[in-house]
């Protein structure tokens, strides 16, 4: 499992409407994209919860070669075209859960990036965050749960959806337009670490 993430900084008067169009129109094309397990069309708005405007589509991919597909691939050009080249941050999975509500449409995300402190071994770190990760996946309301780590700059990331509001935990909260997840089923549960 890869995670993979760009965020879209929009002007603080935007339109946001436009990104709800957006997704309106186009989230469906996702919906049967090969090696997808799930996209989640993340969006926060400028004074409710977020000091921005943004745009910031998480991703969850069964394999590399989705992503790879996905990057070089019609449906990411549209967004260099429209917006320019983001940076794509990605991760690689290290656990997935089901939520005590996996079947419900969610309505929210947290995102929360964490450093491993140099002095914490890795292993350590990694087994704390898996049990924070299932803790997470049994809060009343989560959706799924995925966590994830960067080696090369040593970074956790603990991505949750959830059917209600985002809890006011540490980390970003985000609305989800839409979710696709095609294959959403092969990102399997438990850890990879």
């Amino acid at each position: 499992m890869h995670a993979m993430q760009y965020e879209i900084t929009l002007p603080a008067d935007y339109d946001m409407g436009i990104i709800r169009d957006r997704v309106a129109t186009r989230g469906h094309l996702m919906d049967a994209i090969p090696g997808l397990g799930i996209k989640a069309y993340l969006m926060r708005e400028r004074g409710e919860d977020s000091p921005v405007n943004q745009y910031a589509p998480f991703y969850l991919w069964t394999a590399p070669e989705g992503m790879n597909s996905f990057l070089r691939g019609p449906g990411f050009q549209g967004i260099v075209h429209d917006f320019g080249r983001p940076e794509v941050q990605h991760w690689t999975g290290l656990s997935y859960e089901q939520g005590p509500a996996p079947a419900a449409l969610p309505r929210s995300a947290t995102r929360l990036r964490l450093p491993v402190p140099a002095s914490a071994p890795p292993a350590d770190a990694i087994d704390a965050a898996l049990e924070e990760s299932l803790r997470l996946a049994k809060s009343p309301g989560a959706v799924a749960t995925a966590l994830a780590v960067d080696p090369r700059h040593w970074e956790l990331l603990h991505f949750t959806l959830w059917d209600h509001p985002a809890p006011q935990e540490p980390g970003d909260r985000y609305e989800v337009l839409h979710l696709s997840g095609p294959e959403r089923e092969r990102l399997g549960t438990g850890h990879r670490w």
